[in-house]
């Protein structure tokens, strides 16, 4: 698919014949230079926006707008500072079915699941950075998405809070085996967390490679295998496109 704006009365180019796949169960990352277009194609396969030629395809259906089987968490968490956070949750279930009372036990049960039992009556600003974005988790996963687009949910922590919710998501992920597609800057990350890599170039955005991850999981951040294998794909990011 491709996908272009006008900026300033003129034409960018976005994304330019992008193609790839995604297979239930998998944990796919999206890397590359800033402005290749990652953000945008995170928001295609969400159904926030339209491709200008191609489509999605999810399970064999067309995506023509988003659904509560793509769930999506942003970099900023986007709780609703008035609500407490099993609220903000349970909002993840507005357009399902069941009682306020089965709602409110679904929110619990999500909210314990990325470990804010206990939490259920705080309110945002309450709540540390980390679980803020755990309770934004948690609502994209309350509503039981067959895939949950992350677009760089960890970026705006500091190095060991995000170290420490990049071990969370891997278990989360391990728990629910929900398909997950993330859209990353940290190279790291995605070979920390990924079963596949999709390395993007820009100027227009396109696809340079896919890249498999056989190493086990749970990885250990110092293997040589693991230290290896970031080294390569840094290298290619260097030599990509300006």
């Amino acid at each position: 698919m491709s996908k272009s704006f006008v900026v300033d009365d003129s034409d960018v180019h976005a994304l330019s014949n992008v193609s790839f796949s995604v297979e239930p169960g998998e944990f796919v990352s999206i890397v590359g230079p800033s402005g290749c277009g990652k953000s945008t194609l995170l928001r295609l396969v969400a159904g926030l926006d339209s491709p200008d030629a191609g489509e999605v395809v999810f399970d064999r259906e067309r995506v023509d707008g988003p659904s509560l089987r793509r769930g999506i968490v942003f970099q900023d968490h986007r709780l609703f500072p008035w609500l407490t956070v099993e609220a903000n949750v349970a909002l993840g279930l507005l357009k399902t079915g069941g009682s306020d009372a089965q709602k409110r036990k679904t929110a619990r049960r999500f909210l314990a699941l990325v470990g804010l039992d206990g939490f259920e009556k705080a309110y945002p600003h309450q709540l540390s950075g980390g679980m803020a974005q755990r309770a934004s988790i948690a609502r994209s996963l309350s509503a039981q998405p067959q895939i949950l687009l992350l677009d760089e949910p960890l970026g705006a922590l500091d190095s060991l809070t995000r170290s420490q919710m990049q071990a969370e998501l891997l278990r989360i992920w391990q728990h629910e085996r929900v398909t997950m597609l993330m859209v990353t800057h940290d190279v790291a990350e995605a070979v920390f967390l990924s079963d596949r890599i999709v390395v993007m170039d820009r100027n227009p955005g396109r696809i340079r490679g896919v890249v498999d991850v056989p190493l086990p999981k749970p990885r250990n951040r110092h293997d040589p295998g693991v230290l290896a294998l970031t080294e390569t794909l840094v290298g290619r990011l260097e030599t990509a496109v300006p």
